[in-house]
This record gives C-alpha cells, structure tokens and sequence, in this order.
C-alpha cells in the first residue's frame, strides 16, 4: 500500500459547543452534516468569492478532544487559525493550531481503512484513498513527491501550485467538480457569487491536466496559444501536469491549429474523468 507522510500539511483543531455551526456560516461544505468518520473538502473564501485557502474538515473522535480537525496547508495553518478566531466574536468556540503536534498522512491504493489513527477517505475522488491524522512524527514509507505525482495524474490541483490563493474562484479551482462546495447548504462568506457562477454557468477558467513529451515547464509560467496568454501553468511530473486555462480561448487555438506552449514546451490539455463540465470541441463546449 503506497503511503507518504505530507509535511506540507498542517492540522488545527476548532472546538467548543458551538463549533458545527460556527463553521457552517463560514465555509463552503456542509460541517453540520459531515458523519463521524467521513470528511469533506472546503475553503474559506473571501466576500467576493475567491478562495483564501482550501482544505478538509474531519470530526474529531471525543478521545482526541472532540470538535473538528481541519487539515489545511502548513503555511497557512496559522493564518488560517487567526482568520477563525478573529470571526469568533461571541461564539463558544476554540481555535489551535496544533501543526506542531500532529501531521497528515496520505495513503492509496486498493486498501481498507487504516488501523491507528484518524483515518478518512479522501471525498474528492474515490482513487486518492485515504487520509490519515496523527502524531508526529509519521512513519514515511514513500516521500511525499509519489503522492504529488499520483495526484496529478488524477487531475487534481493543489492550493497553491495549480492555483493562487486570492486569485480563483472554487469553479475554477474545480472544487464544484471535486465535492468542495455544498450548493444547497445555507450561507457562508462569498456565497452568492460562487451561487452565481453555477446557475449561470460563466465558468470559463479551469485547472486541467495537460500533457507534454519534454522536461516539465516550471510552476507559474504563461500559457500560451501563439501569441496570446492564456492560463498559467501548475504542477507537473512525469508527462503530465496541471494548468489554470481559459477553456474559451484553448477552443479558439485549437479552431486555428495554434500550438499551446509553456516556456516553449507544447501541452496538450486533457479532459479529467471526473469532469462533468463542457470540453472544447465537445458540443456547447469552450
């Protein structure tokens, strides 16, 4: 079973009996309905509907301490955690950021659910496996650079990498496609405009994976359709990477067999399995 500690990773705990719905009136899934055991994949967005971060909020078993987990980014576990309490306000709720204690764990493969720890099942897609919460330091059986890979090939972004933080919208970052938006839940910061985006389908950026025979172009390069920018390129490993592009514009350059480079290098955008959004070339697509 293929397993990589993440210490990219961070974990803050919020706690405090008014916990499930603080975080309902804030981010984007549904805490109040998460069963114990399962997950769910989120972010916090600011007013205008652009993600501040992303990451995944886990009910945390009464012999831990209770409340939520939130496995969130390293670097931004601490901010995260200043953002909460600073919306707290009156609420009796609790915010640590416990990333010195505890770390996360990804573990794939055809496997039942580990033994040990706070495991979870990973809700953007049934193929990354697991989730695993528990004190550091973790047993690291493969480096975290398999996972990367591995997740690439499945055509899921990563915050940061494949996105900017404070520059996407969660459409565009695809968590509509990916379980990271609860489209019938109540209110939370930037809901209405990420509400708009899906009845009015204006939707026109993506993260895609796309594939190429050379080196990989580096993280943050134009993408570009002759001469014409039109995305920014992400994580890549193995022949295949992630890129934020306009779909628009890809069905333009594909119309006038314009090539789409990235530092020189030719890309090929590819359709995800799981995507259930319009394709360039497919009908009502671009």
């Amino acid at each position: 079973m293929p397993s990589a500690a993440l210490p990219d990773r961070g974990v803050i705990r919020v706690s405090g009996e008014d916990a499930p719905t603080f975080l309902q009136g804030l981010v984007t899934c549904d805490v109040v309905a998460i069963p114990a055991g399962e997950a769910r994949f989120g972010a916090l967005l600011t007013p205008q509907g652009k993600i501040i971060v992303d990451f995944f909020v886990i009910p945390a078993p009464g012999d831990t301490g209770g409340g939520f987990f939130v496995d969130v980014p390293r670097a931004l576990a601490a901010d995260l955690a200043r953002k909460l309490a600073f919306y707290r306000l009156r609420a009796k709720v609790a915010v640590a950021d416990l990333s010195d204690e505890v770390g996360v764990m990804a573990i794939w493969g055809d496997m039942g659910k580990p033994e040990g720890a706070v495991a979870v099942r990973d809700p953007r897609h049934p193929a990354l496996g697991w989730r695993m919460i528990a004190p550091l330091p973790l047993e690291n059986p493969s480096d975290a650079g398999a996972y990367d890979a591995y997740r690439i090939r499945l055509g899921i972004p990563a915050g940061g990498r494949d996105f900017a933080y404070g520059d996407a919208f969660p459409h565009e970052a695809d968590m509509d496609q990916l379980a990271g938006v609860d489209f019938a839940k109540g209110c939370y910061v930037g809901q209405e405009v990420v509400s708009r985006m899906q009845h009015r389908g204006t939707a026109r950026t993506r993260v895609v994976p796309v594939t190429f025979s050379d080196f990989p172009p580096m993280e943050g390069l134009d993408v570009m359709a002759g001469e014409k920018t039109i995305g920014m390129m992400g994580s890549a490993a193995d022949g295949r990477g992630l890129a934020k592009l306009r779909l628009d514009r890809v069905a333009d350059a594909l119309a006038a067999g314009e090539a789409i480079t990235a530092g020189g290098i030719a890309l090929t955008p590819v359709k995800p399995d799981w995507a259930r959004f319009a394709w360039p070339g497919e009908t009502g697509g671009g």
